[in-house]
């Protein structure tokens, strides 16, 4: 089978594979659509996770079942499938501990274009189906179902990990198609102030179609002289980091009011240590707690986050801005991504 890949760290392309093989609990699917991710771009130009060859990209999509293993129970050749990004084995002991995410090893979730071939195949695998895949609703285009793998639950899990509560003030670092999904989680959870850092104004007009209220770029001066001003010196009650890069952590940090958290999903592609500043930190007794996590993946958190869409609580659309068709604009797609011109957020591409 075809499919688009790493080679090595700084090089990707086409490559010929064959088709994986399905073992008793796992299935084979056919992707009827595909996103790129930032992350697949850490991948491979920054080798975030280190030297991978041959190894075909992707962890976002949806798709068509067409082979699944004897144990297999709720799924059958040509169900159509939300597949998340993260797809853990459900009887580790990690999983068992609530940390399903790093089933086996840190990270061990994330298997898609990391520990095996990804979904910019012509097929791919999944494990445990019947724990990780989600039938589609009807009432959702295959372009929307692509949002559902990774956009939204990381974006949802950020919220999470900041702990947003009613009426919280909520700083969000990073309005790309993740950080609009912070501020939509946010939204959801009640926040009343939603201050979005960006400064591309497609990022900054979907960041007010999801609930942003206020907004900064930090091209006008640091981050967190610009929220305290707005904030009368107070500071934000939770923030949400969903890009930047090492640093990041001091602004966060800094804007925090004591007590607060901060939730980071930002995938840190490069470098050795984060930058916490110590004095504003409370000289490391000024409960702001610092939590970064992996999206969780699974059935479960398809369904409930599918059933926000299918019932228009949520409308992931803003989010794609270019559509392509055509499974060889995968490349496209990615490079896109790579190179993030203005007026993008999101691409995808039907199959």
């Amino acid at each position: 089978m075809k499919g688009f890949a790493m080679l090595k760290i700084g090089e990707a392309g086409w490559i010929e594979k064959s088709r994986p093989s399905c073992g008793p609990m796992d299935a084979i699917v056919r992707p009827l659509a595909l996103a790129p991710c930032t992350s697949d771009v850490h991948t491979v130009w920054e080798g975030a996770v280190g030297e991978r060859s041959n190894m075909i990209l992707g962890h976002e999509g949806c798709g068509e079942v067409v082979e699944v293993g004897a144990l297999v129970k709720d799924f059958k050749p040509g169900d159509r499938v939300l597949v998340p990004a993260i797809t853990p084995d459900w009887n580790s002991v990690q999983a068992q501990a609530g940390f399903s995410m790093h089933s086996g090893v840190m990270l061990g979730g994330w298997k898609f274009s990391n520990t095996k071939d990804g979904v910019f195949g012509e097929f791919f695998h999944v494990n445990d189906p019947d724990g990780n895949l989600a039938h589609l609703p009807k009432n959702i285009s295959v372009e929307d179902a692509c949002m559902l793998s990774d956009m939204v639950p990381t974006g949802f899990h950020g919220a999470e990990l900041a702990d947003v509560q009613y009426g919280d003030e909520v700083l969000v670092i990073g309005i790309g198609p993740v950080g609009l999904m912070c501020v939509a989680g946010a939204n959801l959870r009640g926040a009343s102030r939603i201050i979005a850092v960006g400064t591309r104004k497609v990022c900054v007009d979907a960041a007010r179609l999801y609930g942003a209220t206020d907004f900064l770029s930090y091209k006008d001066g640091p981050i967190e002289e610009q929220v305290l001003a707005m904030t009368k010196g107070q500071g934000v009650d939770k923030v949400i980091i969903a890009g930047g890069d090492n640093d990041t952590f001091d602004p966060a940090v800094k804007c925090l009011k004591a007590g607060g958290r901060i939730g980071n999903v930002n995938y840190l592609g490069s470098g050795t240590f984060v930058k916490i500043p110590r004095a504003e930190w409370g000289v490391g007794m000024g409960h702001k707690t610092i939590a970064g996590g992996l999206m969780p993946g699974g059935r479960l958190r398809m369904e409930k986050l599918s059933r926000l869409v299918s019932l228009g609580k949520l409308d992931v659309s803003h989010l794609l801005t270019h559509k392509m068709k055509g499974f060889e604009n995968v490349e496209k797609a990615l490079f896109l991504m790579k190179d993030k011109p203005a007026d993008l957020i999101k691409p995808v591409v039907t199959i």
